[in-house]
């Protein structure tokens, strides 16, 4: 059983115990092209938000998930270097998409589970003491929102990046071969004299960073959860799966260098912690 269906038998589990489904996403401003504000009027460039640091007040509390036992809580044992390692005769960015959309498809998953506790109690978009993510508005300045609704628009234009076929093509203009996936042609694959990855499997060129922009608002939202509402995993027993996905993310950004360390910094303590177990044993050294 692969680590993405072990976790889903546990959220069908826990669904059924209440009687019903996980909670369903809100109704979502934006559309595909256009996105940022309710009316759908703000479009995002290459990066959508901005990090915001404030004073850090003294006599901060070591943070719950850095504390024994939830910081040893993991649904596997050993590293994850086998499971996110390149198969072989798989394409490189037909293995970074597909693990892209099942990454996103589990974070809306561990959001939905504390998202009523975040749109009740969370005014900003707080990473731990000193971090907030502000958005970007299609006039570039950072606007504070509250981390509900910045979630709900990272969501939202991660989706639209999903399911646009020119970002993340499924079929074949030009050849088709039965039996094979079909795939989109990028007009750039035409060119000559230009490579870039996923260049012969129909990927655009800027495929992969726009892999590595929905990577690092993917690492925002595990950032929120882990300082605002890890509180709430663990009521729900779910601090076993959180610290496992999360080690599988990280260990899946290092081995296709999808993250800068930059980006690390509001769980480096943890993501620290879990190197000294050799959690990320055998995968690519941290980002520099």
């Amino acid at each position: 059983m692969s680590f993405f269906n072990s976790i889903g038998r546990k959220f069908n589990q826990d669904a059924k115990r209440k009687g019903g489904k996980a909670p369903p996403l809100p109704n979502m401003p934006g559309s595909a092209g256009s996105f940022g504000g309710p009316s759908g009027a703000e479009t995002p460039g290459s990066s959508t938000s901005s990090v915001v640091s404030r004073p850090i007040p003294g006599g901060i509390a070591r943070p719950l998930f850095m504390c024994k036992p939830y910081i040893n809580a993991h649904l596997l044992k050993g590293n994850f270097k086998t499971i996110v390692v390149l198969p072989k005769h798989v394409d490189k960015a037909e293995w970074i998409a597909l693990n892209t959309f099942e990454f996103y498809e589990f974070i809306k998953l561990f959001y939905n589970t504390c998202r009523e506790f975040c749109e009740k109690k969370c005014p900003t978009m707080s990473a731990g003491p000193g971090t907030d993510y502000y958005w970007l508005g299609a006039d570039r300045k950072p606007r504070p929102l509250p981390a509900y609704t910045y979630i709900e628009y990272v969501l939202t234009w991660i989706n639209n990046r999903l399911t646009d076929e020119t970002v993340f093509p499924i079929r074949n203009s030009h050849s088709v071969t039965a039996g094979q996936t079909q795939i989109i042609a990028s007009p750039h694959g035409m060119q000559d004299g230009q490579t870039w990855l996923g260049k012969e499997t129909g990927f655009p060129y800027n495929f992969f960073s726009n892999c590595q922009a929905i990577f690092k608002q993917m690492f925002r939202i595990f950032a929120h959860i882990y300082h605002t509402h890890y509180v709430n995993m663990v009521h729900l027993s779910l601090e076993a799966h959180l610290n496992s996905f999360f080690a599988h993310f990280i260990s899946f950004s290092r081995e296709f260098e999808l993250l800068d360390a930059r980006d690390l910094e509001p769980l480096q303590p943890l993501i620290a912690a879990f190197d000294e177990k050799n959690i990320f044993q055998g995968v690519k050294n941290a980002p520099a």
